[in-house]
């Protein structure tokens, strides 16, 4: 009969090292938190609060009104329809985009992991070699190519983009992941006949969940950060939450709405919050199981 292992010994007093460890995460978590804290009261504030200038101090009368004025009736531009509109164009670019480059990156990554691809090394090298070069170096040449061929800017450019430009993490996550797994599971399903896609559709996607996971966080917090791209390539029918939330705050006229500006831009930040929070769980389980090994 197994012997239980003995449980680990805990620490009898607190050393200088670990008062000093203490002291250093409670210093980080404050740094990291205080922006959050005055962006969260100042929404809260109406701007006569706002102006005496205490930055600090809880709202004497909470109240929403910056956060409705936000998603309904801040003016973007030449439009005052709140920020609302952003945030459906960036749920337009970001659901397709999100989906269509985790489908190419793991069918990517399934092949270069188990099939022996001709020059498989090859691409898979220049996909990490293009992975790290900035993409505003790529602006200006993709605008040629969609003004080439027609589509110019509109949400299937955009979409595109997002999807290129997401391939090579996808493929690299999912190349990883799978190269993890037994091998064995790949040699029995092909000596019961599975094929290509069998093995892929059946086997490995249902077993690539924590990585999957994993992709649509990082897609997700990319896209829905992006500014550049949507502005270039999005067209002025299609800006993104972002593009929206720089309209708000730069074009502003007469007195600034310090309380609008901080509940638009955590609207804003809202969906990859929310992201996080529900899937970190499976984040780190994902990043442990094939991020790290390849």
């Amino acid at each position: 009969m197994a012997q239980p292992l003995p449980a680990a010994r805990r620490p009898k007093r607190m050393t200088p090292a670990r008062w000093g460890l203490y002291a250093f995460i409670f210093i980080a978590a404050l740094y990291f938190l205080l922006p959050l804290y005055v962006m969260v009261v100042t929404s809260l504030k109406p701007m006569a609060e706002i102006r005496q200038g205490n930055l600090l101090a809880l709202p004497a009368a909470p109240s929403i009104d910056a956060w409705v004025k936000a998603w309904t009736s801040a003016c973007t531009g030449l439009t005052c329809q709140g920020i609302k509109i952003g945030f459906l164009n960036s749920l337009r670019i970001l659901v397709p985009s999100v989906v269509i480059s985790i489908l190419i990156g793991s069918l990517t990554g399934y092949a270069l992991s188990l099939w022996r691809v001709r020059g498989g090394n090859i691409l898979f090298g220049a996909m990490m070699v293009v992975a790290f070069i900035p993409y505003q170096v790529f602006i200006y040449p993709l605008v040629r190519v969609f003004s080439f061929t027609g589509l110019g800017q509109s949400l299937l450019t955009i979409v595109i983009i997002h999807t290129i430009f997401g391939l090579p993490t996808m493929t690299l996550l999912f190349r990883n992941y799978f190269a993890s797994l037994p091998v064995e599971l790949f040699k029995a399903a092909r000596v019961d006949g599975a094929g290509f896609y069998q093995i892929y559709a059946r086997i490995m996607m249902p077993m690539a969940t924590p990585m999957i996971v994993v992709a649509v966080i990082l897609q997700t917090t990319g896209i829905w950060n992006d500014f550049i791209l949507g502005l270039v390539f999005a067209g002025r029918d299609n800006l993104p939450m972002t593009v929206q939330l720089n309209n708000i705050v730069n074009s502003t006229q007469g007195e600034r709405a310090y309380n609008v500006d901080m509940a638009a831009t955590l609207l804003t930040a809202l969906l990859p919050l929310v992201v996080y929070f529900g899937s970190g769980r499976w984040f780190v389980r994902g990043i442990a199981a094939g991020a790290v090994k390849g």
